[in-house]
């Protein structure tokens, strides 16, 4: 025998099943604009039927529906694209911190102001060709001492500004490695949080949300493959472990260079930075080293006029010059090392003669020129009559004086502009072999304008890839105001039609309580 309130219950529960509709569809709308949110859906299915096949079944023919019931919420998410997006990200999140940091590399190499590393050589170039107008004036030796220290300014402004960069770089690596403890123990929180609630047999949608939105944020760190196991996710960097169910195993600065060694640690910005500080700056300020060294003491090829007059006991061509043979008869062409090299050939302005010193030398506590420790002489620095201008003497012995007015050393020195120097006698990896100043200068710019442009393609690459994988994700787990503002009609008009069911039975049972059974009252 069916209930007389069979209708009623089968109304009822099609009521609850659109109301939970509902609700999942507010529950989208509200949250279309939350990061990392996914639509949900409410699945339905027929509630079980009566009659149940058995002994005491009725005879009435066929089964008589009992109408709808929610069997779960969940939610819409294609676990291709999460995987595909966290490999796009990886390679996005390094190629950016690549980028980020060679357009930070050109704003130092690159400096446009007046005190910008090109602008001080032409100048100290330029101070030399005066200087060999009046050689002796003491206006144009103060102006070549200033343009030298001006020099030695712009090499340890430039070299302070990559240093810098490079430390920032360091203590960024410490903060991420900081970042992924905190992103990976956040998401064994959650892997423990969804198992307790879907071992109750519910759905655990939003924290499931959360946990995936932390791993994309993870994968533009490192780079990472997900696995979902029963204890939630298990998260791993090439063969080191990062998350498994509820245990997290930190990483340091010091683990993720390690990772990097091994090959681990292949993708992400962690390895953007590692790349940008062990490479690009690294390898920017070996090249400034260089050019500061090179510039000082790297071999030149020059030719002293005939008539010059060596500075006693010099020796070139593996001869050396003394007593009269120190006056050359010939032009001589011979190396010498650098600047300082030149320099030393001529003479101070000192009587009784005096040969000069180096001309730029390294700061204490500095074995070799760099271009942090690149200085002028402190002994030319302080005195400007050390500055050597002339390659020629009068007199013989205790009587030989400087010549004056001699200018052939300063027109040397303003000469070695155009001048090659060999930037890499021993092969260390000179961006220039040979070359003259503003060759290598130029060679670093142009290897960085180049570097940085590819950098610049791929993460433009990279970007459309990561944005093309996000678009199609969207498409099928995010929400659809139009989808959504559809579905919620159709939900209310399937309410207020189980509404309408549930009033038809009440007015069938009013009729059968107060209508049925009073005739001829």
């Amino acid at each position: 025998m069916r209930s007389t309130f069979h209708l009623l219950e089968t109304a009822k529960r099609s009521l609850f099943t659109q109301q939970a509709a509902l609700n999942t569809t507010g529950h989208n709308i509200a949250n279309a604009n939350t990061p990392g949110f996914s639509r949900q859906v409410a699945n339905t299915t027929e509630s079980i039927p009566i009659e149940a096949f058995g002994i005491n079944r009725s005879n009435a023919p066929g089964q008589l529906g009992t109408g709808v019931e929610v069997t779960s919420i969940t939610r819409v998410r294609e676990k291709f694209l999460d995987d595909q997006y966290r490999n796009e990200n990886k390679a996005f999140g390094s190629w950016n911190i690549q980028s980020d940091t060679l357009e930070k590399l050109e704003t130092i190499v690159n400096e446009p102001s007046d005190t910008g590393l090109r602008t001080v050589l032409d100048n100290f170039w330029k101070s030399w060709s005066d200087l060999s107008k009046d050689p002796e004036n003491v206006a144009g030796r103060k102006i070549v001492r200033e343009n030298a220290i001006a020099l030695a300014d712009a090499f340890h402004f430039t070299s302070d500004k990559l240093k810098d960069l490079q430390s920032d770089l360091t203590n960024n690596i410490e903060l991420k490695s900081k970042e992924i403890n905190s992103v990976s123990s956040s998401i064994a929180n959650l892997n423990l949080e969804i198992k307790k609630i879907e071992s109750l047999g519910d759905d655990a949608n939003d924290l499931r949300d959360q946990r995936d939105l932390l791993t994309d944020n993870l994968s533009k760190i490192v780079n990472v493959q997900v696995l979902d196991t029963p204890d939630g996710y298990t998260i791993n960097m090439g063969n080191t472990n990062l998350v498994t169910g509820d245990t997290v195993n930190a990483t340091t600065s010091a683990s993720l260079m390690s990772d990097y060694s091994s090959g681990n640690l292949n993708s992400g910005e962690v390895q953007g930075m590692i790349i940008s500080r062990d490479k690009f700056v690294a390898d920017y300020q070996t090249q400034l080293d260089t050019l500061a060294n090179s510039i000082a003491n790297g071999d030149i090829t020059i030719t002293i006029p005939a008539g010059s007059v060596l500075p006693n006991n010099t020796v070139l061509n593996n001869i050396t010059y003394t007593g009269t043979a120190r006056k050359l008869a010939s032009d001589l062409t011979v190396t010498v090392k650098g600047l300082n090299g030149l320099h030393k050939l001529g003479y101070t302005l000192d009587n009784p003669v005096q040969a000069a010193q180096d001309f730029f030398t390294a700061k204490a506590g500095f074995s070799n020129i760099t271009a942090e420790s690149f200085q002028l002489n402190p002994v030319i620095d302080n005195d400007t009559s050390k500055i050597a201008t002339s390659l020629r003497t009068d007199g013989i012995g205790a009587a030989e004086t400087v010549t004056k007015g001699n200018n052939t050393l300063a027109l040397l020195m303003s000469q070695l502009k155009d001048t090659k120097f060999n930037f890499d006698p021993t092969n260390s990896g000179a961006i220039l072999n040979s070359g003259t100043v503003d060759d290598f200068y130029r060679s670093i710019v142009g290897q960085l304008g180049v570097q940085a442009q590819e950098a610049s393609r791929q993460l433009d690459n990279q970007k459309a890839l990561v944005d093309q994988v996000e678009s199609r994700r969207q498409s099928v787990s995010g929400v659809s105001l139009d989808e959504e503002m559809s579905d919620m009609i159709k939900f209310q008009h399937s309410y207020s039609a189980a509404a309408r069911v549930m009033t038809t039975f009440d007015e069938m049972l009013d009729k059968v309580i107060n209508g049925m059974g009073i005739v001829g009252r």
